[in-house]
């Protein structure tokens, strides 16, 4: 038995989110599926970060356990064949045993994007949210500046998730604009259930001028998730990049 580690990358458009639902497919159903129909034996993936539905990803990460004669380097090749093309695996390999990209000390980074003009531009439908309302970047800049370092994110996180804490560590959180397009990337210990996207919705709102951004300390301290702006949609969130902190798996670069 080998622990082999996948880097995924997918369009979450058509997908009700990573994990497995009886509602819809999922991410995790058509790599279960089509590794076990690869290898020949029951494969069950375990991922690193649940996304939502209509979330993207170029770096998810997930692990499972084969009796597979085939190399770990070799199956990225040979299931990429068989999946979908929304669905791509970066990079595929052997780690050890007892490895699991959710419980090392990792920094996430995620991206969302908003196209801002005065009418929608069809080819980012899929992969930014759109605003006709124009935002004042430097505000939502200095709104982010709030954010960063380890504070309790219970305001910016949806009701009825269940976490030990939620308290949380962000690294940096940037915004940029280029052109009509506006990013805010976020990189992090670990996130809260909608945690980025209510973030990106309380962001835009100081970028609207409904709030100032003196009032992120004190949404923070209210731990009331009515404080916060609201969540802003799913399609223009992608986890862009994935970094181990310590104990980086067998074959890591």
């Amino acid at each position: 038995m080998k622990r082999i580690m996948l880097t995924v990358a997918y369009d979450g458009t058509n997908y009700c989110g990573w994990q497995i639902q009886s509602n819809g497919n999922t991410i995790e159903a058509e790599l279960n599926k089509h590794l076990s129909e690869l290898l020949k034996e029951n494969i069950q993936v375990s991922g690193a970060s649940r996304t939502d539905t209509g979330v993207h990803a170029l770096c998810n990460l997930a692990v499972f356990d084969t009796n597979a004669r085939m190399p770990g380097e070799k199956i990225s090749y040979a299931l990429n064949q068989r999946l979908p093309e929304d669905i791509r695996i970066r990079d595929s390999r052997e780690v050890e045993p007892d490895f699991h990209p959710r419980f090392v000390k990792t920094k996430k980074t995620y991206e969302y994007k908003i196209y801002n003009s005065r009418f929608p531009n069809p080819i980012e439908r899929f992969y930014s949210h759109f605003t006709y309302v124009p935002l004042n970047v430097e505000k939502m800049k200095q709104a982010a500046a709030f954010l960063v370092g380890e504070h309790d994110f219970k305001s910016f996180c949806a009701k009825g998730a269940q976490v030990e804490t939620t308290v949380r560590t962000i690294y940096e959180c940037t915004v940029e604009q280029k052109g009509q397009m506006i990013s805010i990337r976020i990189s992090g210990s670990g996130f809260l259930y909608n945690m980025v996207r209510i973030i990106a919705g309380t962001l835009m709102e100081a970028g609207m001028g409904k709030r100032e951004p003196e009032e992120i300390p004190c949404i923070l301290e209210k731990r009331e998730r009515e404080a916060a702006g609201p969540t802003a949609p799913a399609r223009g969130l992608t986890l862009v990049r994935y970094e181990f902190l310590e104990a980086k798996p067998v074959g890591a670069k």
